[in-house]
């Protein structure tokens, strides 16, 4: 179970990854084609620009109106074992079918007014129908006289049936349901910042072992993350209701109160991780810091960016757990904060200083207040600066180059990290060929996968993995989580399980 759930949460990234180009399109198109910048920037009035800006525009906005589909189309896609493309087109068919059921319900019924939308939830219960039964089904053999029908083809067919049967239930169901999620979401946004500082601190904790991935999605894109009336439509999660407003070129006023579940990140992303990494830096020894200091530069910059913070928190979520929870516990204030002082940024993928620019600065003071963001961001950066020092220098925790001479997430010093083939495929492939080994063989692995910077395998018998090997073999470290293993490789993760799927006939 916590295999599939870590599936999951990794099936997840495929279309969230799409979000941050719908959201630069968004953002620039919307924000540059407003009335109101405009009038503010008349230069921006010229035809032929507002007609590119609201063009982005459109082209970002409809990302986000199909979102349950895409979400629908990845599931199938990160868990079907062979053959996914046939999964992805079961996954469409079957999304397309149930709301086309619930709407031919909907108009058959006593309330044709009504509206269902069954949003992340149904494209999850669909997306996951889907995989089922393509896993099941794609090399099922009929009789003769249906042979065409057999196959991979079999699939999107009966998949349709069951987007009937789903579409069905959700008419059913799903009104009490929506109902019960409205209340729930009523009942966190009326827990005040308490339940903003749990949304905030839960879901930093849960990304130790790479399951957020389950939590923001239900606050982003159901219910639970607010309902509001935009431009005469009823919009429900926080992040599609952001950008329905920042679509709206009527919308006045400070941006909606479900921004509580974006708006805490900044702090933590630009200013506080970033104080973590001079600490660090600063715990090593004079004679050997400068050999670390681009390390911390990039991957502190890299955070201040694109708030990607993997790579910072692997340097002390192994070695020092509770210094990991610690900093969940600061996250989860620094939502707190976010929401007592009524900040309203909003924002796609992550909290670095590029959607802070465009879903903060560009959209106005008056409706984000994006500047409060400097003083809580400065005060965040010290508290982080001088806690990871206490910590680290107080229970001599080895970050990188603190207690020895090991630099994570460098250049490998193990076997075979001189060969000349590393600089190319033959490398990756010669080395890949070496962590199957390490791995305890082909006939031990179960499924190969990877998300930004960890190699997740599934094996039958941990204790056959050579984990000592895996880390000769350039992996920052290295452990077990309910079953599997995951290995830190960095950017050569997603490298290395091409590599690894390929020799061992793993269709991708």
């Amino acid at each position: 179970m916590f295999k599939t759930l870590q599936k999951i949460g990794k099936a997840f990234m495929l279309p969230i990854a799409i979000l941050p180009a719908a959201g630069l399109l968004l953002g620039i198109g919307g924000a540059l084609s407003n009335p109101t910048t405009v009038k503010s920037y008349p230069a921006l009035g010229n035809p032929i620009l507002q007609d590119i800006f609201q063009v982005m525009s459109a082209a970002g906005n409809v990302i986000f109106e199909n979102l349950a589909l895409l979400l629908s189309i990845g599931l199938c896609i990160g868990l079907a074992k062979r053959d996914k493309g046939t999964a992805a087109l079961a996954g469409i068919t079957g999304f397309l079918v149930m709301t086309a059921t619930t709407k031919a319900l909907v108009a058959l019924s006593s309330s044709p007014d009504r509206s269902i939308d069954t949003g992340v939830i149904g494209s999850l219960v669909i997306g996951a129908v889907a995989v089922w039964l393509h896993n099941r089904y794609h090399n099922i053999e009929l009789p003769a006289f249906l042979g065409f029908f057999g196959g991979s083809r079999f699939v999107p067919i009966v998949t349709a049936f069951a987007g009937i049967i789903i579409g069905a239930f959700f008419f059913l169901v799903r009104p009490p349901i929506q109902t019960g999620m409205v209340s729930a979401g009523t009942a966190i946004a009326g827990s005040g910042v308490i339940g903003t500082f749990f949304y905030g601190f839960l879901m930093r904790l849960a990304g130790a072992v790479g399951l957020h991935h389950m939590i923001y999605p239900m606050f982003w894109y159901t219910p639970l993350g607010g309902t509001e009336a935009v431009a005469g439509k009823t919009i429900v999660g926080a992040q599609k209701i952001f950008f329905a407003q920042l679509a709206d070129p009527n919308h006045v006023g400070l941006f909606t109160h479900s921004t509580k579940y974006f708006a805490g990140r900044f702090a933590t992303m630009m200013f506080g991780l970033p104080g973590a990494c001079l600490a660090m830096w600063h715990c090593i020894p004079k004679g050997r810091r400068a050999k670390y200091t681009g390390l911390f530069a990039s991957v502190a910059f890299t955070s201040f960016l694109t708030g990607i913070t993997e790579p910072i928190e692997y340097m002390f979520l192994f070695v020092a757990p509770l210094l990991y929870v610690f900093h969940s516990f600061l996250d989860g204030v620094s939502f707190l904060v976010a929401d007592v002082m009524n900040i309203r940024i909003g924002n796609t993928f992550s909290g670095g200083v590029i959607d802070y620019l465009l879903f903060g600065v560009l959209q106005g003071e008056s409706k984000t207040h994006w500047l409060y963001i400097l003083p809580v961001g400065t005060l965040w950066f010290a508290l982080y600066y001088f806690s990871f020092s206490l910590f680290i220098k107080r229970f001599k925790i080895a970050t990188p180059g603190h207690l020895e001479d090991t630099m994570i997430a460098a250049i490998p010093t193990g076997r075979g990290s001189k060969k000349k083939s590393d600089r190319g495929n033959d490398g990756i492939d010669e080395r890949a060929t070496e962590i199957i080994t390490a791995l305890g063989g082909a006939e031990n692995i179960e499924d190969v996968d990877a998300c930004i910077t960890r190699l997740r395998v599934s094996v039958k018998a941990p204790d056959q993995v050579n984990k000592a090997s895996l880390k000769d073999l350039g992996a920052t470290e290295v452990f077990e989580v309910g079953g599997g293993v995951q290995a830190v490789y960095g950017a050569k993760a997603i490298l290395y399980k091409n590599a690894i799927n390929a020799q061992l006939g793993i269709d991708d």
